[in-house]
């Protein structure tokens, strides 16, 4: 997806749970954002809410 694809918005966080998922993407060299994106892609796939990416071309 391009980043002209992409819809920004705010998201209100509290300060700790930010801190932890600033340092769990960190740890997987991913950005904040694209950390908390992958986590909802995965909260959604396991939900069978989204296809697999083969499925999804």
């Amino acid at each position: 997806m391009a980043e002209k694809d992409k819809k920004a918005f705010v998201l209100r966080i509290s300060p700790a749970l930010l801190k932890e998922v600033e340092i769990w993407a960190a740890d997987e060299f991913r950005s904040t954002n694209g950390q908390i994106e992958f986590l909802l892609h995965q909260a959604l796939k396991s939900r069978k809410r989204v296809k697999d990416k083969e499925n999804n071309d």
